[in-house]
């Protein structure tokens, strides 16, 4: 049975991002996400100014008078949110951890899919896939995915993004739009990200706390890797140890940086010191205009 704290959880989470697509993030996306093509609807009567390209011949010599087909937007997509569970999501300086973000980003992805009658899978992963829900539409199918989130005891608190890559891409064969939403602490990935970008549309969501990239001068602290569990005391007053730390965590994000734009990825940058919604909406505003 779910533990009411879970539950009170998730009905918080249900009301804060329902409201926000339904005041402003619906359309943002469905203005950037317009379905796989257009099919045929039906038949009806010329009219002057109508595209004679779309009259139908075969109807028109039948009835003796012209009419032209009418195509329809192919809304349904699917949408597949994936979301690293390793131990480092539980890290966060601010209200809410890495974890907790990423179930409030999953639900306005997963609303907003809904609301434009999309389907919604999920994959949790650590270094490992810990669950696996595919894609449905429907009010009760999102609150499970919050529920799987926050109620999901991973197996392991290591990170491997190239295991969950590899599953996302060997299970949908179809093209599917993907939501990858990690702080990318991890490496080794390449060619998994490349595979599975060249059969779906990637759109990595990158969870970030500032304390992870600088430390702020706090005398002697105690660091623990989430992860592994192993602990290391280290002087914070030290400036060449703050500058190394700083310096290691830039050439990690710039790597990640580089292989996203080799492949032509656009990230989401998220901070757990910052509201998510507006690299969000920038995000889909920016991409509806290309």
């Amino acid at each position: 049975m779910i533990p009411s704290e879970i539950l009170k959880r998730i009905r918080a989470i249900e009301i804060k991002t329902r409201r926000v697509v339904n005041s402003t993030f619906s359309g943002e996306y469905h203005s950037v996400f317009k379905g796989q093509g257009m099919s045929f609807a039906e038949v009806k009567d010329y009219h002057p100014g109508d595209d004679i390209r779309l009259i139908d011949w075969n109807v028109t010599a039948r009835m003796q008078s012209p009419f032209i087909k009418v195509f329809e937007e192919e809304r349904e997509l699917t949408v597949m949110l994936m979301v690293d569970l390793s131990g480092s999501g539980d890290f966060g300086t601010s209200e809410k951890t890495k974890v907790e973000i990423a179930a409030e980003i999953a639900g306005v992805l997963g609303f907003s899919a809904i609301k434009n009658q999309d389907k919604v899978g999920l994959l949790l992963f650590t270094d490992q896939v810990e669950r696996y829900i595919p894609p449905k539409k429907s009010k009760s199918h999102i609150l499970r995915i919050l529920r799987d989130i926050f109620y999901c005891n991973p197996e392991s608190k290591l990170t491997s993004l190239k295991a969950g890559l590899e599953y996302m891409n060997n299970i949908m064969k179809k093209k599917c739009i993907v939501f990858l939403i990690s702080d990318f602490m991890d490496d080794g990935y390449e060619t998994s990200l490349k595979a599975i970008s060249r059969r779906h549309d990637v759109i990595p969501i990158i969870i970030e706390d500032p304390k992870e990239i600088e430390l702020p001068q706090a005398g002697l602290i105690t660091l623990e890797d989430e992860e592994t569990g192993n602990l290391i005391h280290v002087n914070s007053n030290s400036k060449h140890f703050r500058e190394t730390f700083k310096n290691l965590n830039i050439v990690r994000q710039n790597e990640r940086d580089r292989l996203f734009k080799k492949l032509s990825l656009t990230a989401i940058h998220v901070k757990t010191d910052e509201p998510y919604i507006e690299p969000l909406l920038r995000y889909f505003k920016t991409r509806s205009k290309k």
